[in-house]
């Protein structure tokens, strides 16, 4: 019999153990009857959302300078979800020696390119580990139609599919004055900018520059530095590769309905509460 009904079985017979405290006797009987039967509801409702509820699976969109930086450790921290830099992942193949990392290792020693194949199998290994068990946020893949679609065929083999893409937008000329000003941090991704959201070590040179040895990172104190392509000449060759290789890719998502975007010419703070009305939207 269901629990519910053999609750009820053993409840009804008056008993001397209920009937001896009167109503407080069934009280008592009901109360332990509820708690194992709400026990084994809650622990149903647990394992439901552990198989059923899906991942969230992420991607960040936006030209050079349009907020991804910023707010993408923002959305790692809310979420408790790792972003994941393809560059990272095949290193970490690579080093651990796995089946796909050999793969990829013969490919770079003879000097071709890691073809999207193994970097799908790369994906697919690290997005079984535990720390993308609530889901991940992927960086630097797609970078093609092709890639995307080869990515939703793997995810599909599981159930699963892209849930959310964030979308910056920013005028293009704003995207100069961030790019030239922007400093990062090599591990964590932090972004940080002399004019914006400069870090709190930062000392200014009589150059009106700020003096490189004194750019740190707020949380670890490690050294930042400036991508060697975050300048004006390099912006626009940049602007011209993610309009002719990225949009094509947000078209092909905007069809599943899973595109939103946010204007990241705001404020700081004002960008990332529409970040955060998009993440609750999916």
């Amino acid at each position: 019999l269901p629990a519910e009904v053999q609750i009820r079985s053993v409840s009804r017979p008056r008993c001397s153990l209920c009937c001896a405290g009167g109503a407080s006797g069934w009280v008592r009987a009901g109360a332990v009857g509820g708690y194992f039967f709400g026990k084994q509801q809650g622990e149903s409702i647990s394992e439901k959302y552990e198989k059923f509820w899906p991942r969230k699976i992420m991607m960040l969109f936006g030209a050079p300078g349009a907020g991804k930086g910023t707010q993408g450790p923002k959305i790692v921290d809310t979420l408790a979800i790792p972003q994941l830099s393809t560059g990272d992942m095949l290193r970490e193949a690579v080093s651990a020696g796995t089946e796909v990392g050999k793969k990829a290792e013969a490919v770079m020693k003879s000097g071709g390119l890691v073809s999207d194949e193994i970097v799908i199998g790369i994906i697919a290994d690290r997005i079984k580990e535990p720390d993308c068990k609530s889901g991940f946020i992927l960086d630097g893949f797609p970078r093609t139609v092709a890639q995307a679609q080869a990515l939703d065929a793997m995810l599909a083999k599981s159930g699963e599919a892209v849930s959310l893409i964030v979308e910056f937008n920013v005028n293009p000329s704003v995207l100069e004055e961030r790019i030239c000003g922007r400093w990062m941090h090599k591990a964590s991704g932090r972004s940080y900018h002399v004019k914006f959201q400069p870090p709190k070590s930062m000392k200014m040179g009589p150059d009106g520059k700020p003096v490189p040895e004194t750019m740190k990172d707020d949380q670890t104190g490690e050294a930042l530095y400036q991508r060697s392509d975050d300048t004006a000449e390099a912006l626009k060759k940049r602007l011209d590769g993610y309009k002719n290789q990225t949009l094509p890719i947000l078209d092909y998502y905007k069809e599943k309905g899973i595109v939103k975007k946010v204007d990241g010419g705001k404020k700081i703070d004002e960008v990332w509460k529409d970040v955060c009305s998009k993440l609750a939207s999916k």
